[in-house]
């Protein structure tokens, strides 16, 4: 058929069946790691907090990969901006 994807045996998307008796697979929702009482606020000083949230690019890794909530990742960008600014963490790592 032209247009249509579908695998050899005729059935669409990953071959192997549907399910078979297992659970269904439930991804369990992250933590935020800044929200507890006993974490470490966030501080552009901190260079070494700043660099878990920096890829080896130099790119700031997004909330749904790290589970900050919304409030502590614009903190944590500008706390990372901050210190780029002031020559703590690098722009670009080539």
């Amino acid at each position: 058929m032209i247009g249509s994807e579908q695998n050899e045996d005729g059935g669409r998307g990953r071959s192997g069946g549907g399910g078979g008796g297992r659970r269904p697979f439930v991804r369990r929702r992250k933590t935020c790691p800044f929200s507890s009482k006993s974490s470490p606020k966030i501080d552009y000083k901190d260079v070494k907090l700043l660099s878990r949230y920096v890829s080896e690019r130099g790119k700031m890794v997004p909330s749904r990969i790290t589970a900050v909530s919304a409030k502590k990742q614009r903190a944590l960008s500008t706390a990372i901006k901050r210190a780029r600014y002031l020559g703590l963490l690098p722009y670009l790592i080539k």
